[in-house]
C-alpha cells in the first residue's frame, strides 16, 4: 500500500498516536496561511509523492 505523509498523519491521529500538526497546501500563499493558522514562526515545506525512498 502507498500513501502519502499526511495521510498516514491521519490514519495515525485517528488511533490517537500523537503527530506533528501539518496541513496540505498546493500555492505558496497557501502555505503562509496554513504556518499562520499553527501559530508558528518557522515552516516546512515539503514534497509529498510516491517515490519508494527517502534518500
Amino acid at each position: 500500500m502507498k500513501i502519502h505523509e499526511y495521510q498516514a498523519k491521519a490514519i495515525l491521529a485517528r488511533y490517537g498516536v500523537p503527530v506533528p500538526q501539518g496541513e496540505v497546501v498546493e500555492t505558496p500563499a497557501e502555505a503562509a496561511q496554513a504556518a499562520s493558522r499553527l501559530g508558528v514562526g518557522v515552516a516546512v515545506v515539503k514534497a509529498q509523492i510516491h517515490a519508494g525512498g527517502r534518500g
